[in-house]
């Protein structure tokens, strides 16, 4: 093995064993200051972490090591680069497929409507969008061109249909391995594990939002990442939230960060892209005609626009399945060295999109800072839920976790739904894509996705999925269509989430 591999692999491993300490969000953290350091070179990085490791006599510098990591795939340095993106090979061809089409999409579109995919704004148009920058929402537009590129139900079809061609259904043990729509073989966890994961959330355990006065310990002023992820298991108190997830996330609103927001909004106000108008579509479709949302529709247009144009995303793509899209420059298509990824975060929003942003308006109200959180829960978990791979936290792993939780401790209900042609995750889905999001009250989505945080995981969406079909399961068993099984699930506005979550996890006989 090589000196260069041999660095490589110490580095994984170090990192490895640093994953889920206290130390590791602190060391992160600092990480990302080291790089932003004058006399920190990323060209140098690799020797400079080098001879602090063969000199150091035993000190390990570790935001230089976690400097350098970030800058490295986590993995054994001989694995293919799409390995590291998704190891399946059926997976990484099923995510590539729905990017063509998602992109066809897009492309027929902008032919079909005449309207480019990117044009620089005239110098008027320019001052009239920075004129009213806040109070976009009262631009009244003709968007009934325009339709979503894909909705949620769209890409379920695609998850339904995915194989893998070198499993052998009929190997399956037991009479119910084919009553779920998704028809992969993933490991996904069942009760006795997800409590011995989740043991935090047993009923004997106080919880924020059921025994408001568990948490006295603020963590805040200790600026401990560590430590208010671990905190937030329980709950975040509504006066430490904003500070706690940011902490968690690691998102600071430095002068710098403020600066490249601006920078961002400067390219909204000097390009008009084609996914603009998509994202003022579906801003209107969905937040806009939410009780709970209505009044951040500025906001949301603010970020949004910002995040389509934020290249920094597309270091997400290191670890995302997908690939960002590319577009061709006008008059050069098919010419590779003229194809640029567009939109320019190569994430192309669908429907229901801005239902990811518009929690994070009650507790934000600086567009900088709303903006710099939004992007970590993005670039951490958001994306997952829009991508086809075998994460644990992948919303191909939720939907095989949220059947198979329904199934094995609700089988006659699972078996009527199925029987009278209302699959339980038709249903179920378009929650779990949006982690919830417009479809619960805004203080109980908010400590679902404490959890998420704590958790560093999107799990608990699939459990409160199931935990929701058995809290209504003696309605459920008495309905005779999906029209009717949707309309007894229609309204989840009441429920209160930690205890559904508790009750099903720790009281459902195992």
């Amino acid at each position: 093995m090589d000196e260069g591999t041999e660095l490589s692999l110490t580095i994984a491993q170090i990192v490895q064993r640093l994953k889920g300490s206290h130390l590791h969000s602190q060391i992160e953290r600092q990480a990302k200051e080291c790089l932003h350091q004058p006399d920190i070179k990323l060209e140098s990085l690799k020797e400079d972490v080098r001879s602090f490791l063969k000199t150091s006599g035993g000190y390990t510098p570790y935001p230089l090591v976690f400097a350098y990591s970030s800058q490295l795939p986590l993995s054994h340095p001989a694995a293919p680069p799409e390995h590291l993106k998704e190891p399946l090979a059926y997976m990484r061809k099923a995510q590539a497929n729905w990017e063509k089409r998602v992109l066809k999409s897009l492309n027929s579109m902008s032919t079909e409507l005449g309207v480019p995919l990117a044009r620089k704004r005239p110098v008027l148009e320019q001052k009239e969008l920075t004129n009213k920058w806040n109070e976009m929402g009262t631009d009244e537009s003709d968007l009934s061109r325009f339709r979503p590129v894909y909705a949620p139900k769209d890409f379920l079809e695609m998850l339904i249909g995915l194989r893998n061609p070198n499993h052998d259904s009929s190997e399956d043990v037991g009479v119910r391995s084919h009553w779920g729509l998704i028809q992969v073989p993933l490991n996904v966890r069942d009760i006795p594990q997800l409590r011995r994961a989740y043991s935090e959330l047993n009923l004997a355990t106080g919880q924020l939002g059921i025994d408001d006065h568990a948490h006295i310990h603020p963590v805040v002023t200790e600026q401990d990442s560590a430590a208010a992820q671990q905190y937030s298991r329980q709950g975040c108190p509504t006066g430490l939230r904003a500070e706690l997830w940011a902490l968690i996330l690691n998102s600071t609103n430095q002068p710098q960060d403020v600066m490249h927001y601006e920078q961002l909004k400067a390219g909204v106000i000097q390009h008009d892209l084609l996914v603009d108008n998509l994202i003022y579509k579906d801003v209107k479709l969905t937040a806009s005609n939410d009780d709970y949302y209505f009044v951040f529709e500025d906001f949301l247009y603010q970020v949004l626009l910002c995040f389509s144009r934020d290249t920094a995303v597309l270091e997400h793509f290191k670890y995302n399945s997908a690939t960002p899209p590319k577009s061709y420059i006008q008059g050069k298509v098919g010419n590779e060295e003229c194809a640029v990824v567009y939109p320019p975060n190569g994430v192309i929003p669908f429907h229901g999109f801005s239902m990811y942003v518009a929690p994070l308006c009650f507790l934000y109200n600086e567009p900088s800072k709303l903006y710099s959180v939004f992007r970590e829960m993005y670039i951490r978990h958001f994306f997952r839920l829009h991508s086809i791979s075998s994460s644990p936290s992948g919303i191909v792993s939720l939907c095989l976790q949220f059947e198979q939780l329904l199934q094995t401790h609700l089988p006659q209900l699972f078996y009527h739904l199925r029987q009278i042609g209302a699959q339980p995750l038709r249903i179920a889905f378009k929650w779990m894509v949006r982690a919830f999001s417009g479809y619960l009250s805004t203080d109980q989505l908010l400590l679902l996705w404490d959890r998420i945080l704590g958790y560093d995981s999107l799990e608990v969406v699939a459990v409160l999925a199931a935990a929701v079909f058995a809290f209504r399961a003696e309605n459920l068993m008495e309905v005779t269509s999906l029209a009717s099984a949707e309309a007894v699930l229609a309204d989840l506005s009441t429920l209160k989430v930690m205890p559904l979550i508790q009750i099903f996890l720790f009281a459902t006989a195992i």
